[in-house]
């Protein structure tokens, strides 16, 4: 019996195991990863919520901007102007003129306008029209305000109406009272703008007789119109779209209608002359109107 053959079998069985490797989940730097992650997470929503905070907090105060009332402002303005620019030419008249003022201006500047209308200025003057323009916050308390006098200047038996802008700053104490901090300072005021929207033209899209048809519809309304009750106006417009006036306005003509087409609907942009019966005079109004025909015309919109 062979011994070496026996002992060449366990060696070999051996010699094929397996070694297997376990890794240690408690391992620090595992730890320490875990750690970092849910860091990481808290951190985000954190970030989230502090976001949203701050942006509620911003939208609120500009919706508080806007509703600003400045009516009280504007009143004080007003007033102001009426005696600022109101005089006789009178020592007692100018005297009075100076001491209303002292009601809005402050003490430095109701000094500064001590000599501003002389004892013997030639000319008399009185407020027609006090106009805002403009009252723009600045800072906490102060306002700059925009406005215009109509005044009448009278020098002998001369009259004139004289048109002026200016600017002054009015500051707004804790409880509502209210001064003058900057004289009136000559500024400008916005004019008439250059600006011409492009004219409406026809596109072709709607054909003469469908046009001679809108004309007659259109004519018929507007007759009605002005004198017209609701359930009247009901056969001609849907919903309410066109309500009564209650006018004595009589009919003249259609002016420049302007027609498009847009699926089964029809857009019409029109003036409408009238005569005004109390005044007199001619009134045209202008119309941008969307008809359907459903058995008859209507207008929809």
């Amino acid at each position: 019996m062979d011994l070496r053959k026996n002992d060449r079998k366990p060696r070999q069985e051996k010699e094929k195991k397996i070694r297997v490797y376990k890794v240690n989940t408690h391992k620090k730097t595992v730890i320490a990863l875990w750690v970092l992650l849910v860091v990481s997470f808290c951190f985000a929503v954190y970030k989230n919520f502090t976001a949203i905070d701050i942006h509620t907090v911003h939208e609120t105060k500009v919706i508080e901007e806007k509703i600003l009332d400045t009516h009280k402002i504007e009143n004080f303005v007003e007033d102001f102007a009426k005696a600022y620019y109101s005089w006789e030419q009178t020592a007692v008249s100018i005297d009075n003129r100076n001491e209303a003022i002292k009601h809005y201006l402050t003490a430095e500047l109701q000094a500064l306008n001590t000599d501003t209308i002389r004892k013997d200025i030639p000319v008399s003057a009185a407020v027609n029209e006090v106009q805002i323009w403009s009252v723009a916050q600045d800072g906490e308390n102060q306002f700059n305000v925009t406005y215009t006098v109509d005044q009448l200047i009278t020098e002998g038996e001369n009259k004139k109406t004289v048109r002026s802008a200016y600017e002054v700053v009015v500051y707004v104490d804790g409880s509502g009272n209210m001064v003058i901090t900057k004289n009136p300072t000559i500024c400008s005021v916005p004019e008439k703008s250059g600006y011409e929207p492009k004219a409406k033209e026809s596109d072709g899209t709607v054909d003469a007789i469908t046009i001679n048809e809108i004309n007659e519809f259109l004519a018929t309304f507007f007759k009605l119109y002005p004198t017209a009750t609701a359930k009247e106006l009901s056969y001609y417009v849907n919903d309410s779209v066109l309500k009564p006036i209650g006018k004595e306005y009589v009919f003249s003509e259609l002016i420049n209608p302007v027609y498009s087409r847009s699926g089964n609907q029809v857009l019409v942009s029109i003036s409408v002359k009238y005569l005004d019966q109390k005044t007199k005079a001619t009134q045209i109004s202008q119309f941008d109107l969307v008809l359907e025909k459903n058995g008859s015309w209507k207008i929809v919109k």
